[in-house]
């Protein structure tokens, strides 16, 4: 299926995000900041990209707005996480670039609903 790199700064939930993506049959990259989705984005040419809004090193928007920035992963669908749900928080994250915002906490069928709906949209089987 699609390769998915997760920045995430919490374990647990990036563990939990992990979990889920691969038994849906993905192929899960982790990162623990945004600051190593950057680095490891262009190496691993991933389908779709996971940002957590708030982390360590380099918030999600900075890290959606360094992402879209390099050549290659310009039209890779970014989606934000987050327990910020705030109107203005949502938006922040689309002027960043981000194609979906997904609120926390979230069902993991939820999230694999939405995620095979991005792909499925952008193409990717």
């Amino acid at each position: 299926m699609a390769k998915i790199l997760i920045a995430e700064d919490e374990r647990d939930i990036r563990d939990l995000i992990e979990f889920t993506l691969t038994y849906a049959g993905h192929d899960v990259v982790k990162t623990s900041n945004g600051a190593e989705a950057v680095e490891m984005a262009p190496q691993v040419r991933p389908d779709l990209i996971l940002l957590d809004v708030r982390m360590p090193r380099m918030t999600g928007y900075e890290a959606c707005r360094a992402l879209k920035a390099l050549d290659g992963l310009r039209d890779t669908p970014i989606v934000f996480l987050s327990a910020k749900g705030q109107q203005t928080e949502m938006e922040s994250g689309l002027d960043a670039g981000a194609y979906e915002y997904i609120l926390k906490p979230f069902a993991p069928d939820h999230l694999t609903r939405k995620i095979a709906e991005i792909l499925t949209k952008f193409g990717v089987e």
